[in-house]
């Protein structure tokens, strides 16, 4: 008994030197904390001493944070965590206030990382402060003030502490999170309380890395610096020059504005669809977010929230939950019985443990220095690592469902997305109208003070109010897609009944203005003439796309003969085509028309003359799509799938019609952005929360369509360069000296690119090549007729023998009857041998004075002629060589006269004979 208390005795002394020790480094510590306010010192996992900065950046930390009870009984100011990979530590911290009396509470902390649980930490604040009571307040080991036990409404709330993790704690979160960009993950706050074990408190903050898509100032400036460079390029070819039409093919060769928009429109509007989007793909669409109208201004969304006042709609409406409102799912949602399955004991033996390692963390001072640091850091002490609370119509931080996650990223609620972007284009409006009359201004101040010639741009100085009325009518069709969408998201979202109103009046305005304008535009230029409908056929057909990517293309079986070389058609399908027939046929050309262009030009004169009626289809479209992305809106698979039916059917359609005059234009409208919208909303499907995809998946989704649209976006801006460098070469091309010099080729294909294709005419097809024409007659046999020079004896050749073979001989018939024929045998008796070349023919000998002189011996014989035996034209002999082989005929000569001058006189009466031919010696050689 004495031996068990002496032992006991020893053991409690045993403690308290322990603690004694610890006390004294603890103060050790400070005083170097004190002296040393940017740096600490810790040691590593191996025993090596570091510093580490007192401001360093987290590897992991929470930003904004939202209520997700919607009822909670404390209302939480701060609520931050941190969590450091150097010294494995978390850090968090705990700020509000209540009306609760008097309450113990249970907390609990869960940190979620794509969709899964991968850390999760419930106390009891009233264990905790057993801690600092036994270690002494130095310690600073207590997880929160006696503010939290109990929780007592006439104390403010102040929790902090920062909790040593294990390997073994953080083993679920990867090492890829803490640098992949835009880390999706949420840190959940759940306050219970302890006499009813009810929920009391729910906050919810995201979590990141600070890796991220998201640069709005650096790229979104980027872009819009191309974007006023796509807009100068495009307005100073449509002020230069004093001959419309001339000047009207130069500015439909620019690069449209339109498109421009167009293509930033899809890349941010894509956000609109309601499917829970990855963290990835709304922090990229925040870049584009001021090509929408979402554009962050604190004093417009006060002035827009005093107008909705408390009516802010149901963010739920739209597929995103919202802040403020009950959402007992978050996280997986919980179970009471969990928390609350550990009885006092069970939470005092887990506590022991903690400060087991909390001790042996402890025995190194540097450890210690970081946690008295750390006690209520704020900005003022360096620690800006936190958020503040989300603003009232905010979805959750972290959720970025719809089109609300997507505004999320701009602070903007979509109760003011309407308001934001309406007020925004007017704005812009204002501004396009005030620079054409400020740039009309400027002109005329050059030309006051002489620095510039007066005939320069005389025509817009004389027409700027048209020119400034076009400029804001062309806005107005470039924005008309986003006040169409914004208007219907508005009626759907059901928010304030006065900006419901505003965006009716608007939605009206916008309406039957853009689509009254564009049926009267053509109206004016159709009004005399008539249609047909006809049937057609629709061919399919190989073509090619960037010159060597394999594609489809479309053509009509009336237009394919137009074509100079028309393609393979791979399947065709029946349709109908419309046709118009102009009454008067000595009408201008639309494109050269002035009367039409000064009036319509902003609708038609980017398209061809062929189509310069497209704009009414592209007004058409857009309003389609406004009406599926805002009516719809809440509903994705009617979103997705019905605006991939008007996707794909407007590909079809525009690669059909290719609408635009310039080239470029249609490469990127009808390829590019055309695929690009089709295959983002197929891929955007599998966001759909009915298909429970793992949030691992969607993200790696999220970068493809990032790939896609990002490869969109680069190719617009390289086509901005290139509309700027033809823009310039359109306003120089009265000067006869062009700068650079190198670029001159470049510049004359250029016009004769513009001459070629401003017609609009179908390149005439080349002639087609005459086929050889078929001999009309038949050699069906050959006969030769006696010369005189066979009965010359003069025209035997010495050596040759008159040994012939003819067809009825004996020896003839011996060859056709027993032995192979070697009639094309070089050793044919058929051939006489001799050494005239192959094909060559005996002439006559020259004359000399031995014929008159009658002394010469008579000569060898020589073959008279050759004669073809065959009665069909020769062929190729049977060794396949292109040698032809002949059968002659040898015909006997008479006896030769022994006398030269009967030969002499023989001639002479021959030639005489003859008079009415000449026979000169030279041809007789022939």
């Amino acid at each position: 008994m004495a031996f068990s208390r002496f032992a006991l005795a020893c053991g409690g002394l045993a403690v308290l030197v322990q603690l004694l020790s610890l006390v004294g480094l603890t103060s050790a510590a400070n005083v170097a904390v004190y002296k040393n306010d940017k740096y600490v010192e810790t040691t590593s996992n191996d025993g090596k001493s570091l510093w580490l900065r007192d401001t360093r950046k987290p590897s992991l930390y929470t930003q904004n944070f939202g209520d997700c009870d919607g009822n909670s009984l404390i209302n939480v100011t701060r609520f931050d965590a941190a969590y450091y990979k150097d010294n494995m530590t978390v850090l968090f911290h705990l700020e509000g206030n209540t009306n609760v009396a008097n309450e113990s509470l249970m907390l609990y902390i869960g940190v979620y990382a794509y969709g899964e649980a991968r850390f999760d930490l419930t106390f009891n604040p009233c264990n905790a402060q057993i801690y600092r009571f036994a270690l002494l307040t130095s310690l600073m080991l207590s997880l929160t003030r006696s503010s939290l036990c109990p929780m007592n409404r006439s104390v403010p709330i102040e929790a902090n502490g920062i909790i040593p993790v294990s390997q073994s704690d953080v083993a679920g979160i990867p090492a890829i999170a803490l640098s992949i960009p835009d880390f999706e993950g949420q840190a959940i706050l759940r306050i219970f309380a302890n006499s009813t074990q009810t929920q009391v408190g729910c906050y919810s903050a995201v979590v990141t890395n600070g890796a991220t898509f998201s640069h709005p100032y650096a790229v979104g400036s980027a872009l819009g610096g191309f974007t006023i460079l796509a807009i100068a390029a495009s307005f100073a070819t449509a002020v230069y020059g004093n001959h419309i039409p001339t000047t009207r093919t130069h500015y439909a060769h620019s690069l449209s504005v339109l498109v421009v928009f167009s293509v930033f429109h899809h890349i941010f509007f894509t956000g609109a669809l309601s499917v829970n989007w990855p963290s990835v793909l709304p922090a990229f669409w925040s870049n584009f977010a001021w090509t929408g109208g979402m554009i962050y201004s604190e004093s417009m969304q006060n002035s827009i929230n005093q107008l909705i006042g408390s009516n802010r709609g149901n963010t739920s409406i739209v597929g995103a939950a919202g802040s403020g409102s009950a959402a007992e799912g978050l996280g997986g949602g919980y179970q009471i019985s969990q928390i609350y399955k550990r009885s006092f004991q069970q939470l005092f033996r887990r506590d022991v443990n903690s400060l087991t390692g909390y001790l042996a963390n402890l025995r190194s001072a540097q450890a210690e220095e970081l946690l008295a640091k750390r006690t209520l850091a704020n900005a003022t002490e360096g620690y800006s690592w936190y958020g503040v609370p989300t603003k009232p119509g905010l979805p959750l931080p972290g959720n970025f469902s719809g089109f609300a996650g997507t505004l999320a990223e701009e602070n903007i609620p979509a109760s003011n997305a309407f308001m934001t972007g309406f007020l925004w284009f007017l704005i812009l409006v204002v501004i396009v109208s005030i620079c054409v009359g400020a740039f009309k201004l400027i002109l005329e101040a050059l030309v006051k003070y002489r620095k510039i010639n007066e005939t320069r741009l005389t025509y817009f100085r004389g027409h700027w109010i048209g020119y400034t009325e076009a400029a804001a009518l062309r806005t107005t069709v470039i924005g008309f897609f986003m006040i169409m969408y914004l208007a219907v998201f508005q009626f759907t979202y059901k928010g304030s009944a006065g900006v419901t109103a505003i965006a009716a009046l608007v939605f009206l305005m916008f309406f039957v203005g853009m689509l009254g304008a564009a049926a009267y535009a053509c109206y004016y230029r159709l009004r005399w003439g008539h249609y047909e409908v006809k049937t057609d056929r629709l061919h399919i057909e190989r073509s090619k796309t960037l010159g060597f990517l394999p594609w489809i293309g479309f053509s009509i079986e009336s237009r394919r003969s137009e074509k100079s070389q028309p393609r393979s058609s791979i399947a065709s399908v029946p349709c109908w085509v419309v046709h118009y027939y102009d009454e008067d046929t000595q009408r201008i050309e639309v494109h050269q028309d002035e009367e039409y262009i000064k009036k319509f030009g902003w609708l038609s004169a980017r398209f061809r003359r062929t189509r310069w009626w497209f704009f009414a289809l592209w007004l058409t479209y857009e309003f389609v799509r406004a009406c599926f992305y805002g009516g719809a809106a809440g509903h994705a698979m009617t979103q997705v799938f019905g605006l991939m039916t008007v996707e794909f059917i407007a590909l079809i359609t525009i690669i059909l019609l290719r609408p635009f005059e310039g080239a470029r234009l249609n490469a990127l409208m009808v390829y590019l952005l055309g695929f690009s919208k089709v295959t983002t909303l197929a891929l955007s499907a599998a966001f759909d929360t009915r298909f429970n995809l793992a949030r691992i998946n969607t993200t790696v989704i999220g970068v493809v369509i990032i790939v896609i649209q990002g490869i969109l976006a680069i190719f617009t801006l390289i086509a901005i360069v290139i509309g700027a460098i033809s823009s310039y070469m359109s306003v120089t091309r009265d000067r006869e000296v062009f700068r650079p010099r190198k670029w001159e080729p470049y510049r004359e294909r250029y016009f004769a690119h513009l001459k070629k294709s401003a017609p609009d005419v179908p390149p005439v097809r080349p002639p087609t090549p005459e086929q050889p024409k078929e001999p009309y007659f038949r050699v069906a046999s050959v006969r030769r007729e006696p010369k005189i020079e066979d009965d010359d004896p003069d025209n035997i050749s010495p050596g040759m023998s008159r040994t012939s073979v003819a067809p009825g001989s004996a020896l003839g018939s011996r060859v056709g009857s027993g032995r192979p024929s070697r009639a094309n045998s070089l050793w044919s008796p058929a051939i006489s041998s001799t050494n005239l070349p192959y094909g060559a023919r005996a002439h006559r000998t020259s004359w000399s004075t031995k014929d008159f002189n009658g002394g010469n011996e008579a000569q060898p014989s020589n073959l008279d002629s050759q004669l073809l035996s065959d009665d069909r034209m020769p062929n190729k002999p049977s060794d396949g060589s292109p040698r032809q082989s002949y059968q002659f005929e040898r015909m006997r000569t008479p006896v030769r006269s022994p006398d030269p001058a009967a030969s002499l006189d023989v001639r002479k009466s021959r030639i005489d004979k003859g008079k009415d031919r000449e026979a000169p010696l030279d041809e007789l050689k022939h």
